[in-house]
Order: structure tokens, then sequence, then C-alpha cells
């Protein structure tokens, strides 16, 4: 059964920086891409950033290029999403994704406002 657990998520000033994780367990993680989506109230979910499994390619919201990074530890079963410069754009709950598996996390909160 795959399980992934987010945090990390809170409340940050614009030009913040935040470090989601997400812990993977019920598969082998260093197999398969993992992925971040976000959803922000009254929007749709969307793509922020995704890494494949092998070599660590990675593709990025035009939103979010330049200041978002995605990285994977194997070791640890746990993908990141590093934020910077944040702004109150980016405010939404964060979701990690398992795309081969189409199963989500619970989601972790992040709030960027002065």
């Amino acid at each position: 059964q795959v399980q992934l657990v987010e945090s990390g998520g809170g409340l940050v000033q614009p030009g913040g920086s935040l470090r989601l994780s997400c812990i993977a367990s019920g598969f082998t993680f260093s197999s398969y891409p993992m992925s971040w989506y976000r959803q922000a109230p009254g929007k749709r979910r969307e793509l922020v950033a995704v890494i494949t499994a092998f070599r660590d390619s990675t593709n990025y919201a035009e939103s979010v290029k330049g200041r978002f990074t995605i990285s994977r530890d194997n070791a640890k079963n746990t993908v990141y999403l590093q934020m910077d410069s944040l702004k109150p754009e980016d405010t939404a709950m964060y979701y990690c994704y398992a795309p081969h598996s189409g199963s989500w996390g619970q989601g972790t909160q992040v709030t960027v406002s002065s």
C-alpha cells in the first residue's frame, strides 16, 4: 500500500523560504518518478515540479522556475521541494504525488503573507 506523508509547510513572509518533505512507503521509491502539486482555494490542482527516477531529471511549472527546486534522497525514500523567494501567489495546499500508483499525500499548507 502506497503511503505519502508530507511535512514542512507553514506561514512565511514574502521573499522567505520553506522546504517541504514527502516520505514515501509501500513501493520501491528509487524506481519511480515523483512530483509535487499545489491547489489554491477556488483553483484547480496544478503540477509544480517533477523528478525522474534514475537520472534525476527535473521539470517545473513556469510560475516557479528559478525559485523552487525538487530533489530526492532514495536512501530516505524522501522527495523534497525547496521553495525560495516565495510570493503570496504561492499560497496553496501542496501535495506529494506518485504518478505510477496514482497516490496522493494528505497535503501540507503553505501560506505566504506579511
